[in-house]
């Protein structure tokens, strides 16, 4: 039972159309940066500590941008990790800048993407990217209908310029994952979803079907206090902390599910990593499900 449990929940995946094969749970560095994911870290040893612990334990899909910082997470992953060992992914994305107030505004036209690309690939240490994911800037809550056309066309280009390897999305609904499928092959996606936020349930089986992997970000963003307390209950009954029991439930979701948690934090590190040792009997997950239901109950 133990090595299906290691081959069905830690395990691992292969980017679609790719050499690039990668654990199911790898690392997400927007932490890395400082506060409000600006300016540099408190502890700049520290994150390069994080970076090294995770390649260290097996961690070989890392994922960051150019506007986290901004700059600050690329140059920390090149100082920490460059020359990057064989077999890691490094996936970055684009669609968004960082003016000096510090807010998110969008960074989406051709000039921008292209610009976004060279930025990575000076940070970064490379001649070119193994997956840019174009993150669509959407609603403030998710993604936000609308062509994004423009924008994959772009990066298509760059990919045969040869300073993209591989193309994938970001914050994006089903019926644009489709138009950019008719431009260009896409190798991965990378939305909102977790316990509570479950409207992708739809497009992880059908990725699944296709053999695309699904990123979730935010893994415990958006709950209520009572959904945490639920979360909280089941993590204390199993021994496990509430971020390892949510991480381990999105390994149990679907096979192509693949965890960029992120922390700053080589303790935390460990304990993510940890998730994928964690047995979830049908009981449990029955509970765990009970989750979104709460969620899309009326208050």
């Amino acid at each position: 039972m133990s090595e299906m449990t290691e081959t069905t929940l830690g395990g691992r995946f292969t980017f679609p159309g790719t050499s690039l094969t990668v654990q199911r749970i790898g690392y997400g560095a927007m932490q890395l940066a400082g506060p409000g994911v600006w300016g540099p870290p408190k502890d700049p040893d520290g994150a390069v500590a994080v970076l090294r612990e995770a390649v260290a334990a097996g961690v070989n899909h890392i994922d960051t941008s150019d506007f986290y910082g901004p700059h600050i997470t690329n140059q920390i992953i090149r100082q920490a990790l460059h020359p990057y060992p064989t077999g890691l992914a490094i996936v970055t994305k684009l669609g968004a800048r960082r003016p000096p107030d510090k807010s998110w505004q969008p960074a989406i036209s051709p000039q921008d993407l292209t610009e976004g690309v060279h930025d990575n690939l000076r940070n970064l240490g490379l001649d070119a990217l193994d997956i840019v994911n174009y993150r669509a800037m959407g609603a403030i809550h998710g993604p936000a209908e609308g062509s994004i056309a423009e924008q994959v066309t772009v990066l298509a280009d760059l990919r045969r310029k040869g300073l993209i390897r591989h193309i994938g999305l970001s914050n994006v609904t089903a019926a644009q994952l489709a138009e950019a499928q008719a431009i260009t092959d896409i190798v991965c996606v990378q939305n909102n979803y977790n316990l509570a936020q479950r409207h992708d349930d739809a497009l992880i089986d059908d990725l699944a079907r296709q053999g695309i992997p699904y990123v979730p970000y935010f893994p415990l963003g958006g709950f209520t206090p009572l959904q945490s307390s639920t979360l909280s209950d089941v993590a204390g009954r199993l021994g496990a902390t509430p971020m390892q029991v949510a991480l381990a439930w999105l390994l149990h979701r679907s096979p192509n599910i693949l965890l960029i948690p992120g922390t700053s934090s080589v303790a935390h590190l460990r304990e993510n990593l940890a998730a994928r040792q964690l047995t979830l009997s049908p009981q449990v997950l029955e509970e765990l499900d009970g989750i979104a239901a709460t969620a899309e109950a009326p208050h």
